[in-house]
């Protein structure tokens, strides 16, 4: 029961902050958007390199995650001046030379591996993280809409709310028992038909998507929501842990709460960019 109260609080907390961050402005949202880099990040690169992390190495790799959120933020947003839109993705490259770089000087054991981790990083926190921002500013919708964004999550939150409520009442057939023992196809089915049930609340009061496209966007991101979660639970069975951290009493760390996200988040943007 305190374990229960312990993570009911956890989530309204993280919740409200998310929601809030989002409609307070743009700038609150990357400002948000920056914060679970970094912690996701710091979060990653401590599971995969443990004792062996270097600080500057692990600076590098925070800075160039980081500046790939603000740039991929910019871009989407439209904020800099049509002189430097192209530009600003210039000093990630400079990220790029230097991660290779400075395994010259770290001297590792492995620098292969350590090439490996920083990149991944890159590629599987902070460039879905900054993809955020191509919902927030799409192409056919002038200016900042924080209900697309604001809908986006709540279609992660329900599905896993589906899935878990329909998997433990009937679930039976295992999904991917080898990476998730616990989840089921009836699950996933529940999760997909819950958030088929919220498109539908959601396109009878937002026009910015049609009917079709508001249910092609729900499928979507319950499928890739999934296979997000699968990725960081073979995360963990590779690295052998229970979570990825600490940092949300009751819920795990960073990586527990966004692992949906990585996955569905690209996954949104190609499903809106092709609509559009």
């Amino acid at each position: 029961m305190k374990n229960l109260i312990t993570r009911a609080i956890t989530g309204i907390l993280f919740i409200g902050i998310i929601i809030s961050a989002i409609f307070y402005s743009q700038y609150t949202f990357l400002v948000l958007l920056l914060v679970i880099t970094t912690l996701a990040l710091t979060e990653f690169y401590g599971l995969v390199e443990k004792e062996d992390s270097r600080k500057l190495v692990l600076f590098v790799n925070l800075f160039g995650g980081n500046y790939l959120t603000f740039a991929l933020y910019s871009y989407a947003s439209g904020i800099l001046p049509d002189s430097l839109e192209g530009k600003v993705f210039l000093p990630y490259l400079i990220y790029f030379l230097c991660c290779f770089i400075i395994q010259l000087y770290a001297k590792d054991k492995n620098p292969i591996i350590r090439w490996a981790h920083s990149l991944m990083g890159q590629l599987y926190i902070a460039l879905p993280i900054g993809l955020l921002s191509f919902l927030a500013f799409t192409p056919n919708l002038s200016g900042y809409n924080p209900w697309l964004l604001c809908s986006f999550f709540m279609f992660i939150w329900i599905n896993d709310t589906g899935a878990f409520l329909v998997g433990s009442a009937i679930g039976k057939k295992r999904l991917f028992e080898r990476i998730s023992p616990k989840k089921s196809w009836e699950g996933f089915c529940g999760g997909i038909v819950f958030n088929l049930i919220l498109a539908y609340i959601l396109s009878t009061q937002f026009d910015f998507l049609t009917p079709f496209e508001w249910y092609g966007l729900a499928i979507t991101i319950s499928i890739f929501a999934t296979f997000g979660d699968l990725c960081e639970s073979l995360l963990k069975r590779t690295l052998q842990i229970k979570d990825s951290g600490s940092i949300l009493p009751g819920h795990g760390g960073m990586l527990d709460r966004f692992d949906s996200v990585l996955l569905a988040a690209p996954a949104a943007v190609v499903y809106l960019f092709l609509c559009s």
